[in-house]
């Protein structure tokens, strides 16, 4: 078998194995060892893009980057909407602030994905105000007909991404155009 088939082989067998311990899906896998808040509590310490956030997180401070899940926010290349999401993100999520984390799995890239919640579903709410799309490739672990029902709700009042009748190129089909998968 591939090294690479290998490696996300263990890789799942690992994730599953920390969620079985009630450990963060980030926690073993970078190689920390590391027991997380048993709450799943973490402390903002930047906003990446539309979609993505670092963390903070256990008793050690681990550093821990966590993708949203149920969500895909416009690139910040897809200009305006991008950018907006970008700044909607930091603006209900504050630098210092704490958030509980729901992890999902691990990416591709290492990250964890997780629901993010502060005083609300932060994944949800830019769903709901048209700042991101119902992701919807990836909704069998969330509360699919939530998101689906925000997305609609925002479609209908023709929010953030959906200011264009049908709605902006979406964020998977944007990055397929961009480089070849």
């Amino acid at each position: 078998m591939p090294l690479i088939l290998h490696q996300r082989l263990g890789l799942r067998l690992l994730l599953g194995l920390q969620l079985l311990l009630g450990l963060a899906p980030s926690a073993l896998s970078q190689g920390q060892g590391e027991r997380p808040e048993p709450d799943g509590r973490a402390t903002v310490l930047s906003i990446g893009d539309g979609d993505t956030i670092r963390v903070q997180q256990g008793p050690r401070r681990v550093t821990v980057t966590v993708r949203l899940a149920c969500i895909d926010a416009p690139e910040l290349d897809q200009a305006p909407d991008g950018a907006r999401a970008h700044r909607y993100l930091q603006m209900r999520l504050k630098t210092g602030s704490s958030v509980i984390l729901r992890p999902q799995t691990v990416d591709r890239f290492g990250r964890t994905v997780a629901e993010v919640i502060s005083d609300i579903n932060l994944g949800l709410a830019m769903v709901e105000d048209g700042e991101a799309f119902a992701f919807r490739r990836y909704l069998a672990s969330c509360d699919a007909k939530e998101y689906l029902d925000a997305e609609d709700r925002a479609m209908r009042s023709r929010y953030g991404v959906w200011q264009v009748p049908g709605g902006i190129t979406r964020p998977w089909d944007f990055r397929r155009g961009r480089s070849p998968r």
